[in-house]
């Protein structure tokens, strides 16, 4: 089983953050969770109310393995600042534009970005989803830098050829890309067949 860091920042999408953590719990998977000033805000706005302290976000999951390993914003002691601890990879989910540019110009300043370039600074995968739409060059820029540096960035656009019947169909196939990007084999994302 993997462990992977998941963090929210402050984008809209925190369904597809919800169920990327959701899903890695529910197989087996280990979980840091980070979540950023803006993202507990968004994630307010989206889900509900927060929840609160670790024991908090394992009730939220129902994770009653014990696998899910929230770490503090500031926490620069975390082994998530470390490359010597070892995680099989990184998603940002929902990924703001801030966060991009941040991360791109190799900024530190809280845990997310920290681990973050860690996982760049290791050639380890780093995924970070966003959702911001048009985008300007600035942001085309960010992204490309980026792309360059090994990271893979994904825009939050769920597939519409397996014929989704409901908004948590849309969510689990993307979702489901995302969990590919990390090298994690699963079933929510639907193979393209010929008809």
């Amino acid at each position: 089983m993997k462990r992977i860091v998941a963090a929210m920042s402050g984008a809209s999408g925190m369904i597809y953050g919800k169920r990327l953590v959701q899903w890695l719990l529910e197989n087996g998977h280990s979980v840091d969770l980070l979540l950023s000033r803006a993202g507990a805000e968004v994630f307010k706005l989206e889900i509900g109310p927060l929840p609160r302290g670790e024991s908090g976000w394992r009730k939220f999951f129902a994770d009653k393995r014990g696998r899910l390993k929230l770490h503090g914003l500031m926490d620069f002691k975390s082994p998530l600042a470390s490359g010597s601890a070892k995680r099989d990879g990184m998603v940002i989910i929902p990924c703001s534009m801030g966060m991009v540019g941040r991360i791109a110009a190799g900024i530190s300043s809280n845990l997310v970005e920290r681990a973050a370039d860690v996982m760049l600074k290791e050639r380890r995968p780093l995924v970070l989803v966003f959702r911001e739409s048009p985008l300007n060059l600035i942001h085309l820029e960010n992204l490309a830098r980026l792309c360059r540096a090994g990271a893979v960035v994904m825009p939050a656009a769920p597939g519409f050829y397996f014929q989704p019947q409901n908004l948590q169909a849309l969510v689990d196939g993307f979702v489901g890309r995302v969990l590919k990007e990390l090298g994690i084999e699963n079933e929510l994302e639907k193979e393209w067949k010929q008809r």
